[in-house]
C-alpha cells in the first residue's frame, strides 16, 4: 500500500502537470515573444475568457487523500480576487470615516475624502461604477489584522509603508500621499517649537507608528512628556480639544484636518517639526499579483492623467495625436489593461468620474478641502518646476504607462 505522504505527491505531481499542459496550451495559438524594445504592444485583445478555463480545469480537478477518515486538502480555489469582486459585484474598502480630508462624512451624509476617491477609482476600473464600494470602517489596530485576514479587497487609511507592515500586513501598492508626524498646540500654550514640550502631555492614536514614532522623538531629545493614548482618533481629538492634552501628534494631514475641524482653527497653530517619514498608499492582501497589479495600474492612470493635463472635463473622444496621452486613453497602443483583465479604455472611465491627482487633491487635501498647501512639497509632480525642498520637482511618480 502507498504511503500517505506518497499519494499526496502523486497527486500534487499530477496537478502541477495538468496546470502547465493548461497553461502551454493557452499559448500555443500565439508567437512567442521576448522582452526589449521591438516586443509588440500588448492587444486590446483579452485573456481572461483562457485563464478562467484553466483555472477551471485544475479546480474540477483537484483531490484529497484520504486517511482514516481525514480528508486532507491539497489545493485550495484558483479564483482570482478580480473575479471574486466582479462575482460580488462590489469593492470592499476598508478605511475610516473621521478624518476631514481623507475619509468622512460630509454634511449631506456622503462619504468623502482622499482616501474614498482612491477606493472609487479602483472600483471603477474593475465594475465600472465609482460607486459599487462597500466599506469597512476600522480602527487604527485592526488595519493589520483586517488587510491579513483578505476579507477586504484593499486597506485605504492613511496607511504608513514599512518594512515590516509590508512583510506582515500585505502589499503597499503605490504611494499616494507622503506625510510627515508633526504637533497641534493651543495658541494659549505659548511656544513656537516641539523641544519646548518639557512637561506637556500629547494626545496619540494607539498602535500606530505615530506612537512609536513620538516615543522616539522624546527619547532622542531627553524630553519629559506624558504619552495619553486612545484608540480612536476621534477620542484623542476631544480630549485635546476639551483641553485635557496640551498637544495632539499625527500626519501633519491629520494635525491640518483636526486643526481645520476645529470650532476656531485661528486659535491654535502646528509646530514646524516634522519627525517622521510617512509614505501613505493602498495596501492589497498578499497572494494575488494581478490584484496588486491592478492597483498599482490604477494609482498610475491618476497621477499620469494629471502630468498629461487630462481631467475630468475635458476627456477627450477621439485621438490627439499626442502618443503618451493616446496610449493613456486607449485610442492607441496598450498598457498592458488586456492582461490584467481591464477595458481598454478604463482611464476614461476613471478620469470623467474621478478626475486626476490633482483634482482628487484639490478637492480633499488643497483649497478645496483642508487648505494642504501641495506646491513646493514632496506631494507636487515630479514633472513641477523646482521647489525649496524637492529641486528636481516632487515625489508623486509612478511606473511608465507603456
Amino acid at each position: 500500500m502507498l504511503s500517505k505522504l506518497f499519494r499526496k505527491k502523486i497527486v500534487l505531481a499530477s496537478l502541477a502537470f495538468a496546470l502547465l499542459a493548461g497553461l502551454l496550451a493557452s499559448c500555443s495559438g500565439d508567437d512567442a515573444t521576448t522582452g526589449g524594445a521591438e516586443t509588440p504592444e500588448p492587444g486590446p485583445t483579452t485573456t481572461a475568457e483562457s485563464a478562467s478555463a484553466t483555472t477551471e480545469a485544475v479546480t474540477e480537478g483537484t483531490e484529497a487523500v484520504t486517511e482514516g477518515g481525514e480528508a486532507v486538502e491539497l489545493t485550495q480555489s484558483a479564483e482570482s480576487r478580480l473575479q471574486r469582486v466582479r462575482e460580488r459585484g462590489n469593492l470592499i474598502c476598508a478605511g475610516r470615516n473621521d478624518v476631514p480630508g481623507f475619509g468622512f462624512q460630509n454634511d449631506e451624509g456622503r462619504l468623502v475624502g482622499f482616501d474614498v476617491d482612491l477606493c472609487r477609482a479602483i472600483a471603477t476600473a474593475v465594475l465600472g461604477d465609482p460607486n459599487a464600494i462597500e466599506p469597512r470602517f476600522i480602527t487604527a489596530a485592526e488595519r493589520g489584522p483586517t488587510i491579513q485576514s483578505g476579507d477586504v479587497d484593499a486597506l485605504i487609511r492613511t496607511v504608513t509603508w514599512t518594512t515590516s507592515r509590508d512583510a506582515q500586513w500585505g502589499n503597499f501598492a503605490q504611494t499616494m500621499f507622503y506625510d510627515g508626524q508633526g504637533f497641534l498646540v493651543s495658541n494659549d500654550l505659548g511656544i513656537s517649537s516641539a523641544l519646548e514640550l518639557e512637561g506637556a502631555s500629547v494626545c496619540v492614536t494607539q498602535g500606530t507608528t505615530t506612537e512609536l514614532n513620538l516615543q522616539d522623538f522624546i527619547s532622542q531629545n531627553n524630553l519629559d512628556i506624558q504619552v495619553v493614548t486612545f484608540e480612536e482618533t476621534d477620542a484623542a481629538k476631544a480630549s485635546y480639544e476639551a483641553g485635557q492634552c496640551d498637544s495632539y501628534t499625527s500626519d501633519r494631514s491629520n494635525v491640518a484636518a483636526i486643526r481645520f475641524s476645529t470650532d476656531n482653527p485661528e486659535d491654535h497653530v502646528i509646530l514646524p517639526e516634522t519627525i517622521s517619514e510617512e509614505p501613505l498608499g493602498p495596501v492589497v492582501p498578499h497572494g494575488d499579483e494581478q490584484w496588486f497589479d491592478i492597483v498599482k495600474t490604477v494609482m498610475s492612470i491618476l497621477i499620469y492623467a494629471e502630468a498629461y493635463g487630462i481631467e475630468s472635463g475635458n476627456v477627450p473622444t477621439e485621438a490627439t495625436g499626442d502618443p503618451k496621452v493616446d496610449r493613456l486613453l486607449g485610442f492607441d497602443s496598450s498598457f498592458g489593461q488586456s492582461d490584467l483583465g481591464l477595458e481598454q479604455t478604463v482611464a476614461q472611465d476613471i478620469i470623467r468620474e474621478l478626475g486626476n491627482y490633482g483634482e482628487i487633491y484639490k478637492r480633499n487635501l488643497g483649497s478645496d478641502g483642508i487648505g494642504l498647501t501641495r506646491e513646493g512639497s514632496r506631494n507636487a509632480l515630479w514633472a513641477n518646476a523646482p521647489c525649496l525642498d524637492c529641486p528636481r520637482g516632487g515625489q508623486i511618480y509612478a511606473a511608465p504607462l507603456r
